[in-house]
């Protein structure tokens, strides 16, 4: 039986358009080397081929192109659908990227990240749910679950500088910063046949938390850098429902 047939099936859920993320991404590259100094670590742990989920903390507006720009495969990136409107929505639509109703159960973004994986791509993901600190604190299901449904290894990513302190939910760094994305050793989850208990993926998504936690502090060190802090008081995102860790006010 074809995995796209398996629950949830994805046999008659297209993948999302390649063209664009896959021919744009050098010209992006070196169009953001010539604004910022972006430095990449750990490409190497980046499997060359074959499902992936690439799971990074959440710091700036400008984490996910860096991501599906600069990690070393194509990135397919679930992203608020807040972002799909107008001349931007059609341009990460034909760029990739996975619309995600972070409020809801979105089976639709769940059917396309899972036919990527299938299809031998990559996804990206933000477990924390929103910008914020880039600390982890909060922490979402939706790698976890993709890891256990395709056996996917889970590739940490630290990005760092996206946002410098007090800077704004939208704002950007400034001209010449240091942009930084970590990646660290794959984090394999055992595949688990359908129907998939919460109670087992809530437990691997803790897990998961527990190891980018380890990768986020050593990126610290290893780098000499700090996260930004906490977003200006008012600029807090709303927080989605879901999560596995204690929520943030």
């Amino acid at each position: 039986m074809s995995e796209h047939t398996q629950p949830p099936r994805t046999d008659h859920t297209p993948h999302p358009p390649r063209l664009m993320l896959e021919g744009l991404r050098p010209l992006a590259r070196r169009l953001l080397r010539r604004r910022y100094d972006v430095l990449v670590h750990g490409a190497e742990h980046v499997p060359t081929s074959g499902p992936v989920i690439l799971a990074a903390n959440h710091v700036g507006v400008i984490d996910g192109p860096l991501l599906a720009i600069f990690a070393p495969r194509p990135v397919h990136a679930l992203t608020k659908i807040e972002m799909f409107r107008g001349r931007l929505g059609r341009f990460l639509h034909y760029s990739g990227q996975i619309p995600l109703d972070r409020f809801v159960y979105d089976p639709g973004a769940v059917r396309q990240g899972l036919r990527v994986l299938r299809d031998g791509g990559a996804v990206g993901i933000f477990p924390e749910g929103h910008r914020g600190a880039g600390e982890l604190e909060r922490f979402h299901r939706g790698a976890a679950y993709f890891a256990l449904v395709t056996g996917a290894p889970v590739v940490p990513v630290i990005l760092i500088g996206t946002r410098e302190p007090g800077g704004h939910t939208g704002s950007l760094p400034r001209k010449g910063a240091r942009i930084e994305l970590v990646f660290g050793p794959p984090f394999t989850l055992e595949q688990t046949a359908w129907p998939r208990r919460r109670g087992d993926v809530e437990s691997a998504s803790l897990q998961l938390r527990d190891r980018m936690l380890d990768d986020l502090r050593e990126a610290l060190v290893t780098t000499g850098r700090s996260l930004p802090g906490p977003l200006p008081p008012g600029e807090q995102e709303p927080d989605p429902s879901g999560g596995v860790t204690g929520t943030t006010t």
